[in-house]
């Protein structure tokens, strides 16, 4: 029966290959929508749970209460005292494993003339007990016991010593000290939360920074990864995790506590210390985008189906007098609907494959098709089921319902009732798509709007080199500054403790004239050079910047607008702050400048003229002189006073820009498959004007008998459908509107929902209408009334 059924359906699909057409590429690009944003949930969904004891994997974050509020430092952030991953595994007994975790960028390597800067983790050997990686060589058990010992990603390998294997071989580690390669790990995919090329030990990291042995309870600069011994002791180990900072420093406002790993991706926003979502939310979102994508292709197969009701009447109902039950003939239909759902998911699938590579460009992510997983084919196979039979559910339940004796005396009694039900999806059609036009415009408006807020700083022209190997010198630093100075290439210089779109550190340590005996307010301080607000292009409000010619400037504070208010100082120049047992003058107030994003509001952040804490150096470029030839000058003199480091140039308004990438993933994808719903929805609102055409095929015709003209028939016609229109948007607007509320809600800085988004939305759906309509009617009132009435 099955078998039958389907070549009926095959004969039918090659018999009005029109519409086959139609119906096959409108379930074709539904589902290549849904299967690419399935992929993208999934890619998001599966972040870290590539390893095999993720179940047991806690992150450890870090609370702080002050004035009040929590403040909570994240999975990745360095906030953590370096004694707390030991102390957990002698003291707290459900603890299995645990590694400290200090990040280093651009730390510098060589390998015989050639020197390459690479991301390093400084860990524990326990580290590689706690994340399997995929060893390429090398043995994970010995990998990291030497202190000497390196650890590279295969992808490191292959820059540094090509087809050679590396087992064995030394690399000279900045310049000083001889390193020797123990193991070769799989490159860690990118939806991993610890991203590096380079594993060094800690007890390396000890040798190198001495000042590590004198830290305690109160010092924050790593991050933790611990594994437990069983998923059902997170309740005893959290407990006794949040206990160990305050029994080591009874006065602490810190709580550490246990977050899980695969969690941590998703949930990273967290209000009061509880995790209150994050990109959980956007993959949800995401989810829902895909259903309803497959759901306005289900209803465009049903409009299109039924709009050949006329057609295939005269065949159901020669089935019933010959005999053929209801269900039968539902059967037939829904046979009809598999069949163009598989052919249109053999499609979507090779469309979807061609397509990956460029979606995976636009958002610089690494999605990839596992032809080997259970989970692709079963996800495909629930995709054909469901398209196959929410698509074919009410062609078959409407069609199989027609009478024998009205549709072999004529159509036109048969099936009036479904045309309530077919506007009905058509409004539902258009709702979906009207409202994903309204997101994705107000998604677009709200990415212009924190792209182009001023950042308070002069981003162009600026770049950014580290201060390594001899620029770590003054007089070498300031060799190099006079060099391009005297070339041209530069405007100004000077120097700073992070990159300028960095963050950096904070402390809650500051005493001022005013401070509340209970007030605790964390702060974020920088050390700089001379000339910093200068050279970055910040408006000074009151006061002055650091300057050369002024020797007292090492005891002197900048302070911006946020910290001012924060320490509610009336008059702030001259204002003595105590930090720790050091006493600072405030010599000048600065305007808020936003270093991290302009969706948010800039924290309060105190500036120090400290030379020797700076690590980057930071150029005003020159803006009369080729911007190539520049950077290139700059590599130059950086060659010549620093030959052993290679000169790393980094541009500011692109690490400016690297910040709104989430953003701008959600505003491509938003516009993306917001135009292909649109597309599949003229698809279904053209089935619809085929169906009524059909049905009104011979008022037309008698209208033009009697003398109506093409004007009055296409009004006739679209007035019908500019009401259904009309009720899309009236179901739209207010869902649109909630939704795009709520989402602005997590900026800070945010624009209005204004009228002008519906009304553009609005005027779109009526344009696409007008026109998908018109284009079909003009045809059948231009055809020749005797067609239609030569049979009456």
């Amino acid at each position: 029966m099955l078998i039958f059924n389907l070549k009926i359906a095959f004969r039918n699909l090659l018999k009005y290959k029109g519409f086959s057409l139609i119906n096959i590429g409108g379930l074709a690009i539904g589902m290549t929508c849904c299967l690419m944003l399935l992929l993208y949930v999934n890619y998001e969904w599966s972040y870290d749970k590539q390893f095999r004891n993720i179940d047991r994997i806690y992150a450890v974050c870090k609370n702080y209460k002050a004035s009040g509020e929590t403040l909570t430092y994240g999975a990745t952030s360095d906030a953590l005292p370096q004694l707390l991953g030991p102390s957990s595994v002698q003291n707290i007994p459900q603890v299995e494993f645990a590694s400290r975790i200090a990040r280093r960028w651009g730390i510098l390597f060589n390998y015989g003339q050639n020197s390459y800067k690479r991301n390093v983790y400084f860990v524990d050997p326990s580290f590689l007990k706690i994340l399997d990686y995929r060893f390429i060589k090398g043995n994970p058990a010995t990998a990291l016991t030497d202190p000497n010992a390196i650890l590279i990603t295969e992808s490191t390998a292959k820059s540094l010593f090509g087809t050679t294997d590396p087992i064995g071989k030394s690399l000279k580690l900045d310049n000083r000290k001889y390193l020797h390669v123990t193991a070769v790990i799989a490159d860690p995919p990118k939806n991993q939360t610890y991203k590096f090329d380079v594993l060094l030990t800690w007890a390396l990291l000890e040798q190198e920074s001495p000042w590590l042995a004198g830290t305690d309870w109160g010092s924050g600069f790593c991050n933790t990864v611990i594994q437990l011994k069983n998923p059902d002791d997170f309740k005893a180990a959290d407990a006794q995790i949040r206990k160990m900072i305050s029994t080591h420093q009874p006065k602490s406002k810190a709580e550490a506590f246990l977050f899980p790993l695969k969690k941590s991706h998703l949930y990273d926003n967290f209000e009061n210390g509880r995790a209150t979502g994050g990109k959980i939310d956007q993959v949800k979102l995401f989810l829902f985008l895909a259903f309803c994508v497959l759901l306005i292709a289900c209803i465009n197969y049903m409009n299109l189906s039924t709009a050949r009701s006329e057609k295939r009447a005269r065949e159901v109902g020669v089935r019933k007098t010959l005999g053929s039950s209801r269900r039968s003939i539902a059967l037939q239909f829904f046979a009809e609907s598999l069949l163009l759902s598989f052919l249109a998911i053999g499609i979507a699938f090779v469309l979807t494959e061609a397509a990956l590579p460029y979606f995976n460009n636009l958002l610089d992510i690494q999605m990839l098709i596992s032809y080997s997983s259970i989970t692709l084919w079963a996800t495909l196979l629930l995709l054909l089921l469901f398209t196959g039979f929410v698509a074919g559910s009410y062609p078959a339940f409407y069609l199989s319902s027609f009478v024998p004796v009205k549709v072999l005396k004529g159509f036109n009694g048969a099936g009036r009732s479904s045309l309530p039900l077919r506007r009905i999806l058509v409004v539902l059609q258009f709702g979906f798509s009207i409202c994903m036009i309204i997101s994705a415009i107000i998604i677009y408006n709200q990415i212009h709007f924190i792209e182009q807020k001023p950042l308070g700083f002069d981003q162009n022209n600026l770049v950014q080199v580290e201060r390594s190997g001899s620029l770590k010198t003054r007089s070498k630093a300031e060799l190099f500054k006079a060099e391009l100075l005297k070339a041209g290439v530069i405007s100004s210089a000077t120097e700073m403790s992070n990159g300028l779109t960095n963050g950096g550190d904070n402390s809650s340590a500051f005493e001022w004239p005013g401070k509340f005996a209970d007030e605790i307010i964390v702060m974020n301080y920088r050390a700089t050079g001379f000339n910093f607000m200068k050279t970055i292009g910040a408006k000074m409000l009151l006061g002055r910047d650091f300057s050369e010619k002024f020797a007292m400037d090492s005891s002197a504070v900048i302070l911006n607008e946020s910290t001012v208010k924060a320490m509610r100082l009336k008059q702030p120049l001259g204002t003595r702050i105590r930090w720790d047992k050091a006493v600072f003058t405030v010599i000048g107030v600065v305007k808020d400048y936003n270093y991290e994003s302009t969706a948010f509001k800039v924290s309060p952040t105190l500036f120090f003229s400290a030379y020797k804490e700076t690590n980057v150096m930071l150029f005003r470029l020159n803006p009369t002189q080729n911007l190539s030839r520049s950077i290139q000058k700059i590599r130059d003199i950086g060659a010549a006073i620093n030959p052993a480091y290679p000169t790393d140039i980094q541009f500011i308004d692109q690490n400016m820009a690297d910040k709104f990438s989430n953003e701008r993933t959600m505003g491509v994808l938003s516009n993306l498959f917001g135009g292909f719903a649109i597309f599949i929805s003229c698809l279904g609102l053209l089935g619809l004007v085929l169906y009524i055409a059909e049905q009104r095929k011979k008022e037309i015709s008698i209208r033009k008998v009697l003398g109506a003209d093409m004007k009055n028939i296409l009004m006739l016609l679209n007035r019908d459908f500019i009401k259904l229109i009309l009720y899309s948007n009236l179901i739209a607007f207010p869902v649109a509107y909630i939704f795009s509320t709520n989402w602005l809600q997590k900026y800070d800085y945010r624009i209005a929902v204004s009228v002008w988004p519906f009304f553009l939305a609005a005027s779109i759906s009526l344009l696409i209408t007008l026109l998908t309509i018109s284009i079909q009617t003009f045809k059948i009132a231009a055809s020749n009334p005797a067609d239609a009435l030569k049979h009456e």
